[in-house]
């Protein structure tokens, strides 16, 4: 009983983390995204296991808490141990400081972060050596405060999940890593989504109260600091669960292995799910999926482009007349679900201008975004292959110089840019668009009379197609015809944009509103490019760049990836295409309509052409689909292998081509077929990537 008070501090913040965790799992498991019910053994699983879980992952957290109680003594401060001590923190501080430290071969913030740590060190020590009448107040105040930072981490901790999950529907994953990277867009938009001052100023209400109760319980290891036999017994019980820990997290995580995706995010626990995030950025095809013989691979392939040869996607495309080199404009909407569009059943009258569009347009009723992520959908229409595993190519190093629509376009005397009303540093899309041979128009190139209105993402679209108008009216002046990509920004929490525009305020911060001002934006940029002289010799592609969240029962949702898309031509007469395709053939399609012939290294085909054979792609960073034949199979790591019997769920009063909701059965894997063609597509598109013959 006496060591177990020795270890007061950690097990009485130990008692408040699993009493955080089990209610954030109450309300994540009665949240309405939470789309499913649940048995009672997967219950045990949601709330036991996961339990059980937590604890193993707070020994582990609890790390730097056990440093720091095992230096806390007095002896180290007697003569002459403690002017060694300090002596020794103030040459390493100035070693620090001197520039020329092992720290600075890294460069960034990292040398000055440790100066200021070791300078902490420093002033505190000789503090405590120095005001020996005070030591025993100081200690208590930094014994508070070290408590008060792991209250306020674990109460942060749980509001951050509560946030992931309201936004996706899963605890961490690769979206909160790069969360972490791209600080002032995710700072922004948090303080302009939520209501800050008040959940913060609870937070550290609640943070203060809960400190001072397990500061009452636990203070008597700094009253009585244990002695160094002492300390020695806590670090060996310590160490040992921490051994433990280390095998049975992964462990436990093998139990997520419900049908129902749900109890597998329930049951996890959301630090080692960022974890495993992090440690999964880079996934090597070839180490974690199921593999073919690369020739066994492409000769696969080789059935969908019979023209290929040897271990490339190298061919020629041939045009069926003329060349038409017409201006063309490829707006790609941020997070625009099908099921916005009252002709996939919508009700709310959202999208009118779009409806009306979609009227008038070669229609894609079937399409289905490659993933979850702007990048994704980024990489589909520009990159025209499938998505790879782990990040998109567009933040990858090697993303430069790739077979690209712009690279055909610039080949046949186009002049080809990238317009985005944001910061194209966001996402790294100023790097990949330039390292292609894209022109890059962004936030920075606007004057400030410009820019009418703006959040943390960047300008609202008004002023975004404002601005494209002015560049493609220069444009013209150049007798050169033009490619011109502009992505959206205003369709994305917050939702705010202009007042008195539509009839949803602009300060109500709804997705509807930010969906109808999208559709509002774009009905004026129509209105407007409709008065220029350029308007009637220029195609329009729009498309959806992902939908508006991924959260489903299964990976892969299917209606979580349906999105409209269509090619408007204002000379063109209306079209339906009704078979199945993917993002990555929206622009091998585009090139077809215009009659390119050009050497092709794409997975995008032209799904007009009478070869084609319908599929789809769909993925997260580490799940990758293939949609084919009313099955879903799906690669994932550690050569795992599903296939979904896919059957349409009918919703009355909507056309059979707008149907977007299927039941997804679990079936034995049993079409050896799809799944060595799964394999093929995905095995290939990494192969082209790894092996640098995706060049330009």
């Amino acid at each position: 009983m006496y060591l177990l008070k020795k270890f007061s501090p950690i097990y009485n913040l130990a008692i408040f983390y699993f009493i955080v965790s089990f209610l954030l799992r109450i309300v994540l498991f009665f949240h309405p995204i939470t789309q499913s019910s649940f048995t009672i053994i997967q219950s045990f699983k949601i709330f036991v296991l996961g339990l059980i879980s937590d604890f193993f992952v707070f020994v582990l957290a609890s790390v730097f808490l056990w440093l720091y109680l095992i230096f806390i003594s007095n002896s180290k401060y007697n003569k002459p141990s403690g002017y060694i001590i300090l002596g020794f923190f103030v040459v390493l501080f100035i070693y620090a400081a001197s520039g020329k430290s092992v720290f600075d071969e890294y460069g960034g913030a990292l040398p000055m972060i440790v100066m200021i740590f070791i300078g902490i060190k420093m002033a505190l020590f000789a503090l405590l050596l120095f005001l020996p009448k005070l030591r025993d107040k100081i200690r208590y105040w930094l014994f508070a405060f070290v408590i008060f930072l792991y209250v306020l981490l674990i109460l942060q901790n749980g509001l951050s999940e509560y946030f992931f999950w309201n936004e996706f529907g899963v605890k961490y994953n690769f979206i909160a890593v790069n969360y972490l990277i791209y600080t002032n867009e995710v700072i922004g938009n948090i303080m302009e989504s939520y209501p800050v001052i008040p959940i913060f100023s609870a937070l550290f209400l609640v943070t203060g109260i809960v400190t001072y109760f397990i500061l009452k319980k636990s203070r008597n290891y700094i009253d009585n600091i244990p002695a160094i036999s002492e300390k020695a017994k806590i670090t060996a019980i310590y160490l040992g669960l921490f051994a433990v820990s280390l095998i049975a997290i992964p462990t436990l995580a093998k139990t997520e292995n419900s049908k129902n995706v749900f109890v597998n995010e329930l049951q996890a626990n959301g630090l080692y799910k960022f974890y495993l995030a992090f440690e999964n950025s880079k996934l090597d095809y070839f180490k974690f999926y199921k593999t073919l013989p690369d020739d066994e691979a492409f000769a696969l392939l080789k059935k969908q482009f019979p023209t290929i040869n040897g271990n490339s996607t190298k061919r020629i495309i041939t045009g069926d007349s003329l060349e038409n080199h017409k201006n063309v404009v490829l707006i790609t909407i941020e997070s625009y679900s099908a099921d916005f569009m009252k002709m996939y059943g919508n009700e709310e009258n959202i999208t009118p201008f779009l409806d009306s569009l979609g009227q008038k347009s070669l229609l894609f009723t079937n399409l289905y975004a490659t993933g979850n992520r702007t990048v994704r959908g980024l990489e589909a229409v520009t990159l025209c292959l499938p998505p790879t595993a782990g990040e998109s190519v567009v933040k990858r190093e090697d993303n430069k110089n790739k077979f690209s629509t712009g690279a055909i376009f610039k080949k046949k005397g186009y002049n080809v840019k990238y317009l985005y009303g944001g910061d194209a540093f966001f996402d790294n899309m100023q790097d990949f668009f330039s390292g292609n041979g894209y022109e890059i128009v962004d936030k920075s190139s606007f004057t400030p009379e410009e820019i009418t209105f703006s959040n943390v993402w960047g300008v609202c679209d008004e002023d975004m197609y404002n601005k494209a108008i002015k560049v493609m009216n220069a444009e013209e002046k150049e007798n050169k015809p033009f490619f011109n990509h502009i992505m959206t920004v205003s369709n994305h929490r917050p939702f705010t944009y202009p007042n008195n525009k539509i009839d949803i305020p602009g300060d109500a911060k709804s997705r509807e509103g930010g969906v109808k001002y999208t559709d509002y934006s774009l009905k004026r940029f129509f209105a407007m490019a409709s008065r220029q002289s350029w308007f009637k010799n220029t195609i329009f592609v729009v498309v959806a760049d992902h939908c508006a969240s991924s959260a489903g029962k299964t990976e892969l949702p299917l209606d979580k990836y349906r999105i409209p898309g269509f090619i408007y031509d204002p000379n063109g007469k209306p079209q339906k295409y009704n078979q199945l395709m993917s993002q990555i053939d929206v622009m091998p399609t585009l090139f077809g309509l215009l009659s390119f012939t050009y050497e092709s290294k794409f997975f995008g085909q032209d799904v007009l052409k009478p070869d084609y054979k319908p599929r789809a792609f769909i993925a997260t960073y580490q799940d990758m689909g293939l949609i084919k034949d009313n099955v879903l199979t799906i690669l994932s790591p550690k050569q795992q292998v599903k296939q979904f019997e896919l059957k349409i769920n009918p919703k009355a009063g909507i056309a059979p081509e707008f149907q977007i909701d299927y039941n997804e059965t679990p079936k034995k894997v049993d079409r050896a077929d799809l799944v060595k063609e799964t394999i093929s597509f995905y095995q290939t598109a990494s192969y082209m990537l790894k092996e640098k013959k995706y060049q330009y």
